[in-house]
């Protein structure tokens, strides 16, 4: 399908300037959000995340029985919205938290580079849906995004949508950091979209620069156009160097600056962290707490 000729439908992106200027005011806004409520809704947005290349059906499955386990050691806390792992390791986590609420993601389509061929991707995402994941992250094609090959980046997009239920969240990452520019990022976020994501991510934390405020507000920019001319909401997902409370309430608040308080929930914000967790709990709690 053509989706690069639908960009020209939607307004331009923003200037490094304007981006900044939008960053700096918000940053002022975000200090209303430093209090435990707000850390409470950040914490319970988390995809407690594990993807090391030292990962093991041990190591895995004590990962995620901890995090089932916190629903008795933090009642009054929410809990992570999901355990995010490669796809090997759905099924491990699946056996671990049998009988919670918690959701499983599966990281996929050759991540965290996408470097692979689109019929390897898609089996892949397939493979870890029928293991047992609830939702899938997947790397748009970054390569194609710098070389301006937008509809084949789109269409790689809608091939592994298709191979997926309806009820199946798909999270784009659009690895923000590599695309550097408001156009490229804003660009990025569209087409994902288009071609079927429920969330855009901006980062799989495996470069040198992940999650920042810029591309998060150029992000959600382009998730709240496509809602005022398309009617369907969007998730954000920020993810990749998100370590303090501080730092997730910067996100919190982007997104209910842009977005508005419809977004504020956990169907539609998200934040993929692992050293945030404690970091959060620490500031809900009032004192140090290392639970992960």
């Amino acid at each position: 399908m053509e989706y690069a000729n639908h960009l020209n439908e939607y307004a331009p992106a923003w200037s490094e300037a304007q981006v900044a200027e939008e960053v700096a005011r918000i940053r002022e806004a975000a200090k209303r959000n430093h209090n435990a409520e707000v850390y409470k809704m950040c914490y319970s947005a988390i995809d407690i995340t594990t993807l090391s290349c030292n990962d093991s059906v041990t190591s895995v499955t004590e990962f995620a029985r901890k995090t089932a386990e916190f629903y008795q050691k933090f009642p009054h806390i929410p809990n992570v919205a999901s355990i995010c792992i490669y796809p090997a390791f759905v099924e491990t986590v699946g056996l671990a938290v049998d009988g919670t609420p918690m959701k499983i993601t599966s990281v996929g389509g050759g991540f965290p580079a996408a470097q692979t061929f689109l019929e390897v991707k898609a089996l892949e995402v397939a493979m870890a849906i029928e293991n047992g994941a609830d939702e899938v992250d997947i790397v748009l094609n970054v390569g194609r995004m710098l070389t301006g090959e937008y509809d084949e980046a789109a269409n790689e997009v809608e091939v592994i949508r298709s191979e997926m239920d309806a009820d199946v969240v798909l999270k784009v990452i659009i690895e923000s950091g590599a695309l550097k520019t408001p156009d490229l990022i804003r660009k990025a976020s569209l087409l994902s979209m288009f071609a079927g994501a429920d969330f855009v991510k901006t980062s799989t934390g495996k470069i040198d620069v992940a999650a920042t405020p810029e591309a998060a507000v150029v992000m959600c920019q382009a998730i709240r156009d496509y809602y005022q001319k398309t009617g369907r909401k969007v998730g954000f997902k920020a993810a990749g160097g998100v370590r303090t409370a501080e730092d997730a309430a910067l996100y919190y608040t982007i997104v209910e600056e842009i977005l508005g308080p419809e977004w504020l929930n956990t169907d539609m914000f998200r934040i993929g962290a692992s050293s945030a967790a404690n970091n959060l709990l620490s500031a809900i709690e009032g004192r140090e707490i290392k639970y992960y």
